[in-house]
């Protein structure tokens, strides 16, 4: 019987996904994993299963810092062994070596309004760098990644006020094409 995966070695994702909390990378990931038919993997889980524990749990433990270094090495496994659709957590690309990383990979920036992230994110519970004002601290984070999501993004698809579904047929289309 011949095997139809790829040797690990010839692996890499189809896509990857980067944005800010909120806009809606793990949502169309899984949308576009099924209509591809292709696993979908998310770093936020890889790190969870690792560690034993939720990612709000590994920032009170044992600091920002680690956590980094263990989505660091969650991401570079991934983009190696992973061939679907793959969501970074919306810090990940903030690490010089992701970014190193996901050069050669196609990458997708799902950006959201400040509106549509607030109200997906919702009160920000088991999400550490959301204490105090959400919207404010919300706010930051976009001012700040910005940036940086668009330096490493091959295309960008607006996902505020748009149908998860749509979103995935957008990004399908970019990748498809």
């Amino acid at each position: 019987m011949t095997s139809t995966s790829q040797p690990a070695a010839d692996r890499r994702p189809r896509v990857v996904l980067i944005g800010s909390m909120g806009a809606g990378k793990s949502t169309v990931g899984a949308a576009l994993a099924a209509r591809w038919g292709v696993a979908f993997r998310d770093t936020d889980v890889d790190i969870e299963v690792r560690a034993g524990k939720p990612i709000s749990e590994i920032f009170v433990d044992d600091g920002e810092a680690h956590f980094r270094a263990l989505e660091r090495d969650a991401v570079e496994t991934a983009l190696r062994e992973h061939d679907g659709v793959l969501a970074l957590g919306g810090g990940a690309v903030m690490t010089p070596a992701v970014r190193d990383a996901l050069d050669g990979h196609v990458v997708v920036l799902l950006e959201v309004g400040l509106t549509d992230a607030v109200k997906r994110v919702g009160v920000g519970v088991g999400r550490p760098l959301l204490l105090g004002n959400i919207r404010s601290r919300i706010k930051q984070l976009l001012d700040e990644r910005t940036p940086i999501y668009r330096s490493v993004a091959t295309y960008v698809v607006d996902t505020t006020d748009t149908d998860p579904a749509d979103v995935a047929r957008a990004v399908a289309d970019l990748v498809e094409h």
